[in-house]
């Protein structure tokens, strides 16, 4: 199995309800490292700008809105198939259809308000942790 990084978002809606440290847990036990964090406001330009692959769709002024709500906390988590990891640790987008023991299924509180992002590729993970970290940032 190949060690590799991926990005995560601790979303607005988790955050404000204080679980920020039980979703790190999740991930943690999971088996990813969190090697770079930080708490952060982003701004309607950043939000544009990294959800600009949703941007045709008639959803993507209300992410936009929704991910300016509050502060949300971005990550880079390592290990093993740590792509595949945080997906499955994070469960299905709608918390209906997540796995029980899942973020998701957890701590979601709608198919929008569904408490993380995270990467679907390994190159959607290189271009999604630049935009948030420098390299000096990331610390294994």
């Amino acid at each position: 199995m190949a060690i590799e990084r991926t990005f995560s978002i601790v979303k607005p809606d988790a955050t404000r309800r204080n679980l920020t440290g039980a979703v790190c847990a999740k991930l943690e036990e999971a088996g990813l490292r969190i090697v770079a964090q930080k708490r952060i406001q982003m701004t309607r330009e950043n939000a544009e700008t990294f959800y600009a692959v949703h941007k045709e769709r008639p959803f993507f002024g209300e992410l936009v809105d929704f991910m300016i709500s509050g502060p949300v906390v971005v990550q880079v988590l390592e290990g093993e198939n740590a792509i595949l990891k945080n997906r499955e640790v994070m469960g299905a987008t709608n918390p209906a259809d997540a796995d029980e023991g899942t973020i998701r299924k957890e701590f979601a509180e709608s198919i929008e308000a569904n408490s993380v992002h995270g990467s679907d590729s390994p190159e959607n993970a290189a271009i999604e942790i630049a935009y948030f970290f420098s390299g000096s940032e990331i610390v294994g």
